[in-house]
């Protein structure tokens, strides 16, 4: 109920009525538009693949997952990666009109199986979806196919950076810079500001991110770049964690501590800490959260780096996983075969705990 009257209203603002035998506005063959976003979160075991109802706390099968090492998503699909690279139908999205969303949700579905080695790292627009394999090659596949639930490659490339559909392109980091290319993977230009040892990336509202080895490189919707250095020398960021679309970003700084990059006032901020091992940011003005190796998770203020609550979580980390929505965070616990459900704005309370019957390892959220 946290979404439902904003959901409602949302709903109202666009209900026109549809001329003739047209399709009614924001219809999606096969799915239910609903009222509220359909939160949901895939996990994987090392063996089987889940799709959690954060609604109904129902767990749904989603078929075999080989030896998966970790999970990422799109804010639909959920890109299992391992020996080869599993891609999972969540079963739940939302539509961004600008003026107003769209939530959706649809039976969950294992698309299959893409030959190739990890690690994977995947990126979507409503277009094309980039995966980089292990090796450095790039597979490029059909967004709106896949939303049917067929994996259709079409094109492909190779990079050492990540590749990031965007702005009606391929931003593609490769070598000591950022470039931009068509789509179908044919050179366009190279962004003038460098990008040393590209690694990491991630998509605000603001632009896209890029991990570069003296700091972060953003690219603005218009093509345009600028550098966020380090204020600081200190262990560089290497994989950004954020609430989707929101422009504060988390990244752990190895033994010192947090990264909180600041795309909106173009600012690095250094949270010193020990035995870091996951990180999320839940949005602008809002906490940092972070779980340390004695199980503790902590929430610091993204400004000003004050730690504002801490409470005992987990009894053993074990490749603990934070996601974040816009009221919850998630925080998976393999030993317990749980997940927990914590209120990041109400002292990290923890709201709810699902009990599975498996350990989920591996945990991403779709319907985002």
């Amino acid at each position: 109920m946290r979404t439902a009257l904003a959901g409602l209203l949302v709903l109202a603002g666009c209900a026109a009525k549809p001329a003739g035998n047209a399709a009614p506005h924001g219809y999606v063959a096969g799915a239910e538009e609903t009222a509220e976003p359909q939160y949901r979160l895939v996990l994987a075991d090392g063996a089987k693949a889940h799709v959690l109802d954060l609604l109904s706390g129902k767990v749904t099968a989603a078929g075999e997952a080989g030896d998966v090492t970790s999970v990422t998503g799109d804010g639909r699909h959920a890109f299992l990666s391992g020996g080869a690279l599993r891609i999972v139908d969540g079963g739940a999205w939302m539509v961004d009109h600008g003026d107003h969303v769209h939530y959706y949700r649809s039976a969950v579905r294992d698309l299959g199986e893409v030959a190739g080695r990890g690690p994977h790292e995947a990126f979507s627009d409503t277009a094309v979806t980039a995966v980089r394999f292990g090796e450095g090659t790039v597979k490029l596949y059909d967004r709106a196919r896949l939303d049917k639930g067929e994996i259709a490659q079409i094109g492909g490339l190779s990079a050492r950076g990540p590749v990031v559909p965007y702005a009606g392109h391929l931003l593609v980091a490769d070598g000591d810079a950022v470039h931009v290319k068509t789509r179908a993977g044919a050179q366009v230009r190279t962004i003038g500001e460098g990008c040393r040892d590209p690694e990491g990336a991630a998509v605000t509202r603001r632009g896209v991110v890029v991990g570069c080895a003296d700091g972060a490189l953003v690219v603005d919707g218009n093509l345009a770049a600028k550098k966020i250095g380090y204020p600081v020398r200190g262990t560089r960021a290497t994989e950004f964690r954020h609430r989707p679309g929101s422009t504060t970003l988390a990244a752990k700084a190895g033994d010192q501590g947090i990264w909180v990059l600041d795309v909106t006032r173009s600012t690095w901020k250094l949270i010193k800490g020990k035995g870091v091992l996951a990180v999320n940011a839940a949005g602008d003005g809002l906490p940092v959260l972070s779980l340390t190796g004695d199980g503790t998770l902590q929430s610091h203020d993204p400004v000003s780096g004050k730690r504002t609550a801490r409470t005992k979580l987990l009894a053993v980390p074990e490749n603990p996983v934070i996601q974040v929505d816009t009221a919850r965070a998630y925080v998976n616990d393999p030993v317990r075969e749980a997940v927990h459900e914590i209120d990041y704005n109400d002292g990290l309370r923890r709201a709810r705990t699902f009990r599975l019957g498996f350990a989920p390892r591996y945990m991403t959220e779709i319907g985002r």
